[in-house]
């Protein structure tokens, strides 16, 4: 299989637009954020000090929701795989990665790169920092169990769906499809949160820590977008440059228009009109124009810089003759009331035979 013609059949696919409107910072965002923040310290200082929250672990910990409705054992099993790190990551990087390819954008995939990077760093702090056992590994009823090596507090599958899945909604180009998708993240987080409950793997109190843990990474998002926004400019810099000096490989020439031909024709002697002379400065402008080893190449697209040229596998070089190398065309019979084509004398017995009276 040559891998040549699938990558200049994917660098002609029709670039789709990406979504301009990058989410700010707005006041309500700003509002959102602050209360849960306040919400994560209160849930914090709730488990350290032993209050009714604490009571509340212990009293769903005895009621083993999963021996009470044990039906429901094996489908919870699978479903809780969706707030599992590993598959949920590489499952919505690859609907995102297809998104960044159809769109000509790395930012999908690096929005969701920060925030994973950002739910590890957070969540796997506090974590090591305050080390609460499981309820399937307590040892005093009524106790805490922090700053015994555990690393349950908060629930990291929790936090993990309400950021893989809300990203989709984060990322959304239109209303409709940022609310159906809020709709679809908050349902997976929540269920998979409640499900850790039911199986017993976290306390009441972790899956309220990973939810507001998982929120304060969704709402605090748009302060990392002008990092995106240069790593996305760096990472396409190096890319077109590497492209440009990759060895083994040649540009080839896309068609050229009417006045960019003639400009590199080297036969011609006259000057540009003035019509054409701005014609060419504005292509110049849109997208400039190459010309390696006497030959043109093809023009990037604005903006972006990708797909400034096709890029194959180097072949026998030949010279493609331009118009006005290329053999006369044909002449064509004309149309009108005259005589039929076929009467009129040929070209070479108008020449070979005398010339008239004025001819000189």
């Amino acid at each position: 299989m040559r891998t040549d013609r699938l990558l200049a059949r994917l660098e002609q696919e029709p670039e789709r637009p990406s979504n301009r409107e990058v989410p700010r910072m707005s006041r309500t965002r700003k509002a959102l954020f602050g209360f849960t923040s306040v919400l994560y310290a209160a849930i914090v200082v709730a488990v350290l000090i032993r209050s009714d929250l604490v009571r509340l672990d212990w009293q769903v910990m005895l009621f083993r929701p999963y021996k009470q409705w044990p039906q429901l054992h094996e489908f919870l099993d699978y479903f809780v795989v969706l707030g599992q790190r590993g598959p949920t990551a590489v499952l919505v990087a690859a609907w995102l990665g297809w998104r960044s390819w159809r769109q000509r954008t790395l930012r999908p995939l690096l929005v969701l790169g920060t925030a994973l990077l950002a739910l590890n760093a957070t969540v796997g702090a506090v974590k090591i920092g305050l080390g609460r056992l499981g309820p399937h590994y307590a040892t005093a009823v009524g106790s805490p169990e922090l700053f015994a090596g555990g690393d349950i507090f908060p629930s990291g599958h929790t936090a993990n769906a309400v950021v893989t899945w809300g990203i989709l909604a984060y990322l959304a180009t239109t209303p409709r499809a940022r609310r159906v998708l809020s709709v679809v993240a908050a349902n997976f987080a929540l269920g998979v949160g409640a499900t850790t409950a039911y199986l017993g793997t976290h306390w009441v109190s972790d899956v309220l820590l990973g939810w507001a843990a998982g929120l304060l990474i969704l709402l605090g998002l748009p302060w990392a977008e002008p990092v995106i926004a240069w790593a996305e400019d760096r990472i396409q810099a190096w890319r077109v440059r590497t492209r440009a000096t990759s060895p083994g490989r040649r540009l080839v020439p896309s068609p050229l228009s009417p006045v960019a031909r003639r400009t590199l024709l080297p036969h011609t002697g006259g000057r540009l009109s003035a019509e054409e002379l701005a014609a060419a400065q504005e292509e110049a402008q849109h997208g400039e124009t190459a010309v390696i080893g006497g030959r043109a190449a093809a023009t990037s697209s604005s903006g972006t810089g990708i797909g400034a040229a096709r890029v194959c596998h180097p072949g026998p070089m030949r010279q493609h003759p331009l118009r006005a190398e290329r053999a006369p065309v044909s002449p064509q019979p004309p149309s009108g009331p005259h005589r039929p084509y076929t009467d009129r004398p040929s070209v070479r017995a108008v020449q070979s035979g005398p010339l008239g009276p004025r001819g000189k």
